[in-house]
């Protein structure tokens, strides 16, 4: 990508609209303030209406605008400016991010910010994240070098009073515990944040991504196709891709209640409801969240076909907690206890 001419580039009007996040104030030190807004960040409606690489290129676009304002911060205050603070807002991180496609987007964004950008992170704060953090952070933190993970802090119910010792109040939106709002008066200062949304279909240009499956199996007719995957500790994500060749197929996630035998879809816990989906139209993607740890079984189901084999394609994964951030958020919840616990 050419940094001279980038800002000439123009973003497809979705990237603009959708993609969440945005520059707005700055730290104590002069830094500029830049916000990753997770809830409403609608991964698989990004890449479906526009390609990784416009995406990659808004996100470039973004980090030159802010190493001008950097520039320019030096120029006015008389030393130099260089880095930035990073607020990542993990409220409502939920399955739907981890969307594959949509994680090794965010992946090839953090590779190509280590590559062109490595001194350009000051601090970097994690506030709200939810337990499935750990799991989102492990998908990704393999390509953060050593020196960028020392500066990610992921804080507790204080971060308000966090963020404050570093930004100045009047520089934090309402919304973030700071007194800034917008010239109309709003809290979330929408002027300067993009809170993102669901991306309307309107704006899709293709209604599937390419994707290379890890297994196939022939599904006789009137029959059933079980896959079993262990998970030894709860926190654990099941996640799977599967499109089905010529017909629709029954697809449905069970929790084994008695281990060795293969047992059937009555015998064990239903995890993940069983339904037909149109996968030979669009392939189907999911995930569950483990909360028990156990036999779990993907279960493919063409009983009701007394006719027709089904061919399906499939990959399925299970996302591993990071044991470091997994270890932070039980002491931070062990605080949190504790504190109110003072106060009762």
């Amino acid at each position: 990508m050419d940094s001279e001419h980038i800002h000439e580039w123009k973003a497809p009007e979705v990237l603009e609209k959708y993609m969440t996040g945005g520059l707005c104030g700055f730290d104590r030190s002069g830094c500029p303030v830049w916000y990753e807004i997770i809830k409403m960040l609608d991964f698989k409606g990004l890449l479906l209406s526009s390609s990784k690489q416009d995406f990659l290129k808004k996100k470039f676009k973004d980090c030159e605008m802010l190493r001008e304002v950097g520039h320019q911060q030096t120029q006015k205050l008389g030393r130099k400016i260089e880095t930035l603070t990073m607020i990542y807002d993990f409220d409502g991180l939920s399955l739907k991010h981890t969307w594959k496609p949509g994680v090794e987007a965010y992946g090839d964004l953090l590779t190509m910010l280590e590559e062109n950008y490595p001194e350009s992170l000051g601090h970097i704060f994690i506030i709200k994240a939810p337990r499935l953090f750990p799991v989102v952070y492990n998908l990704v933190k393999h390509l953060l070098s050593e020196e960028t993970r020392k500066k990610i802090l992921v804080l507790g119910s204080n971060w308000k009073e966090v963020l404050n010792k570093y930004i100045d109040p009047a520089e934090i939106p309402v919304e973030y515990g700071g007194t800034l709002t917008d010239p109309d008066g709003d809290p979330k200062c929408r002027t300067k944040l993009n809170y993102g949304g669901d991306v309307p279909k309107k704006y899709y240009v293709r209604d599937q991504l390419k994707h290379q499956y890890d297994h196939s199996v022939m599904v006789s007719r009137g029959s059933t196709h079980q896959v079993e995957y262990e998970i030894l500790f709860p926190g654990c994500v099941l996640r799977w891709q599967f499109m089905s060749d010529g017909a629709d197929i029954g697809f449905g996630v069970y929790l084994k209640t008695k281990a060795g035998a293969r047992q059937h879809a009555g015998e064990m816990t239903e995890m993940y409801p069983s339904q037909r989906y149109n996968a030979h139209l669009v392939p189907e993607d999911g995930s569950l969240a483990c909360t028990d740890p156990g036999v779990y079984v993907l279960r493919f189901d063409n009983t009701y076909s007394y006719i027709h084999a089904k061919k399906i394609s499939y990959t399925v994964e299970v996302l591993l907690p990071d044991k470091k951030s997994e270890e932070q958020f039980q002491q931070l919840e062990d605080q949190t206890k504790e504190l109110k616990t003072s106060h009762a």
